[in-house]
């Protein structure tokens, strides 16, 4: 059973001029590719990092450089308003780069009988690529949903887009995506 991933497509990281330069075409072809995998009963999951005012359960890192984003029940933490979410898609909340880390994502894939992941979102370089190996290491089959990938950092997209389509998973835009599917 294939199943859609996409992969914190939050308020907070679209205030970099590149991703905000390409939100509306990053938006619109999720939004497309959701909606086709609905279409064909393929389950929709939303990922968003979310940390605790307090930043207690925020990596160290983050922690040591007063790192504050994506805090818990601010805008900032909540997906983008054009994207178009159904009642029936599921959402996970991470800590961490991986959606895998620490999350009821493995739990949840396993009761929906998944074998394929399409993963989408923003940034490629991290919580795309550190999800993706995660989920090549847990043996499912792995396709980058292309149109629907993007990062602040453009030099690090391309070079973990590189990286990723190979051995570990395969990139289809989403015309290739919907022929796959259907």
């Amino acid at each position: 059973m294939p199943v859609l991933i996409i992969i914190d497509v939050q308020q907070d990281f679209f205030d970099k001029e590149r991703l905000s330069k390409n939100r509306k075409k990053l938006t619109t072809n999720i939004n497309e590719l959701t909606q086709f995998a609905r279409s064909k009963n393929i389950p929709v999951i939303f990922v968003r990092q979310e940390f605790k005012e307090d930043m207690s359960d925020a990596p160290i890192p983050y922690q040591e450089r007063g790192y504050k984003l994506t805090m818990a029940n601010t805008k900032g933490s909540q997906l983008l308003p054009e994207l178009v979410k159904d009642k029936t898609d599921h959402e996970i909340i991470k800590k961490r780069y991986s959606a895998f880390f620490n999350t009821d994502l493995e739990k949840l894939l396993q009761k929906i009988k998944a074998d394929t992941l399409i993963i989408g979102g923003i940034n490629t370089h991290a919580c795309v690529r550190t999800s993706a190996i995660d989920a090549y290491q847990r043996d499912y089959k792995v396709y980058l949903a292309t149109d629907c990938i993007d990062s602040y950092d453009e030099k690090h997209h391309k070079i973990s887009l590189e990286y990723l389509t190979g051995l570990i998973s395969e990139g289809l835009d989403n015309a290739q995506l919907k022929s796959k599917f259907t």
